[in-house]
């Protein structure tokens, strides 16, 4: 029996539907035949939740790679482990175009009032970059101004 490809276009998922002998090309879910409507549900659910939770777990950050899961920021073959917080930091930086002031950042991260007196971002965002500068030399990685920090 020839092998059907079915593609998303929306979540780009490719399952392949065949024989097991057909199954050739990459595919993100396949379905052996013969098979019923509920096993393709389920593989095709199955399949969309995968692919998202790896979406969402793992992100590109400049020229290093954040898997959330793992809580890890990796370049080459090194990396570090962060905090959940660390995590919210870089993903929050990641997020603006522009630079984020610290009262800002103390709304959303730590959902502090925007005029509480704390030095709890400059805290974080210091050990972040010496985590970063010890183990990848990267001075440049969080960067601030007079309108706030950014990447």
């Amino acid at each position: 029996m020839k092998q059907k490809n079915f593609i998303d276009q929306n979540n780009c998922i490719k399952i392949c539907v065949g024989n097991k002998k057909d199954f050739e090309i990459d595919c993100d879910a396949r379905l052996e035949l013969p098979t019923t409507v509920r096993e393709v549900n389920a593989v095709i659910e199955n399949t969309v939740a995968r692919i998202k939770f790896n979406t969402n777990s793992s992100i590109e950050v400049k020229s290093y790679f954040l898997n959330k899961n793992e809580k890890k920021l990796s370049k080459s073959d090194k990396y570090i482990i962060l905090t959940e917080k660390e995590i919210q930091l870089i993903e929050l930086f990641l997020k603006s175009k522009k630079p984020i002031p610290k009262a800002n950042i103390l709304s959303y991260v730590w959902n502090y009032s925007s005029d509480a007196d704390t030095h709890t971002v400059e805290t974080h965002i210091y050990r972040l970059r010496k985590k970063i500068f010890d183990k990848f030399m990267d001075q440049k990685f969080i960067l601030n101004n007079q309108n706030g920090y950014y990447l």
